[in-house]
């Protein structure tokens, strides 16, 4: 994988995040990436050639977030294709690159699935591997527009639920235009609150591992001008005991058939703080987030990570005087650490799930399946 020249510095006016795009330059096709994993330090772009470098760019988290990585595994199943490579064995490895995130089988399987289609009807590797550009463009298309959706059920919901504005609104983990063809889900809701000049604070969990809250959603919360302070993770107890908590909006990677959801670890610690201090708990994802086929929490795949994210520090470069991209040890060598990257919050700690379709309320397993049975993103079987 090899970085593409183009940069912009941080603290540039305010656009819309090219995070993953699909470019053609004269040596053949590539899909374009924002790594993540160098903000806030630089906005610099990898260009992915082929699948194994596109897993490896999901698996280090230079791209990622379930609604992207549903768009990055379409778009990788179309690369295979364009390129012509087995687009089978693409599919596979694509889809094991990360075991949580619903979207990203979604995804690969919806373009694969195009792909199967126009070879099946006579379509040569050309036209076929088109149809599966544009499946993986449409794709793109649709979670844009959901992610706009999402937002005014967002929004409505905050006002219905708090009337009189000025939210004070807690977030965890990164749930913007990094993760979306759009605005984001969660974020996306608390950026349409300060449109309306009605979001008096955006409470951004630092999110650990790896740091999200505080390396991605800061960033964006600053690169939209929105008032937000960020905390460690454990500190989020003592602003819900001093009343400065309204709602807590979170993400979702996989909801399963029950309502039960999978989100960065540290999720269901805030549900049960929200709960006890009677604060609305609110999830916003896209329905390609759903999951009818996992029955319930503890069926959902919860991956686990290395420990050297917990027991070490890496700078992203460019950070820390120009010393970033070594690790530096935060605990003796050795140390064996406890890495899951999501926890799971039960439907009866979630007080809607808000989704492109509507918002559920209260979080049950028919009000589920019959939301999913009017989205034509959502496969019941």
């Amino acid at each position: 994988m090899a970085d593409q020249d183009a940069q912009t510095p941080v603290g540039s006016k305010p656009s819309a995040l090219p995070v993953l795009r699909w470019d053609e330059p004269p040596e053949g096709p590539v899909l374009v990436l924002l790594d993540q994993t160098r903000l806030p330090a630089e906005e610099a772009e990898l260009a992915c050639t082929d699948v194994p470098a596109l897993v490896e760019a999901i698996r280090t988290l230079a791209v990622r977030g379930a609604p992207l990585l549903g768009i990055a595994g379409a778009y990788g199943v179309a690369l295979a294709a364009v390129r012509g490579y087995d687009v089978a064995e693409a599919a596979e490895l694509l889809e094991q690159a990360r075991p949580t995130a619903v979207n990203l089988g979604y995804g690969v399987r919806r373009a694969a699935g195009a792909y199967w289609a126009a070879v099946d009807k006579g379509a040569g590797p050309e036209q076929a591997a088109a149809t599966a550009l544009a499946e993986a463009r449409a794709l793109h298309r649709e979670d844009a527009e959901a992610s706009g959706r999402m937002a005014e059920y967002g929004l409505a919901l905050l006002d219905e639920l708090l009337p009189g504005g000025s939210h004070r609104l807690l977030t965890h983990c990164n749930t913007g235009a990094l993760v979306s063809g759009g605005e984001g889900t969660a974020f996306a809701v608390a950026l349409g609150a300060h449109r309306a000049s009605r979001l008096r604070r955006l409470w951004v969990d630092e999110t650990r591992p790896l740091l999200q809250g505080a390396r991605l959603t800061a960033y964006e919360a600053a690169r939209n001008g929105m008032p937000y302070s960020l905390l460690t993770d454990n500190a989020a107890g003592s602003l819900f005991a001093a009343g400065e908590v309204d709602a807590v909006l979170i993400g979702a990677d996989r909801i399963a058939a029950d309502g039960s959801v999978a989100n960065k670890v540290g999720s269901y610690p805030l549900a049960v703080l929200a709960k006890y201090h009677h604060v609305p708990f609110i999830v916003v994802a896209p329905t390609t987030t759903v999951d009818l086929r996992t029955a319930d929490g503890a069926a959902i795949t919860v991956e686990q990570r290395a420990a050297s994210e917990v027991t070490e520090v890496t700078f992203p470069q460019g950070a820390a005087g120009g010393r970033g991209g070594g690790p530096v040890s935060v605990a003796p060598v050795g140390t064996p650490a406890y890495n899951p990257a999501f926890d799971i919050t039960p439907p009866e700690l979630v007080t809607a799930i808000v989704t492109e379709e509507g918002v559920i309320s209260p979080v049950t397993g028919v009000g589920l399946a019959e939301l999913c049975a009017r989205s034509s993103q959502v496969t019941i079987s």
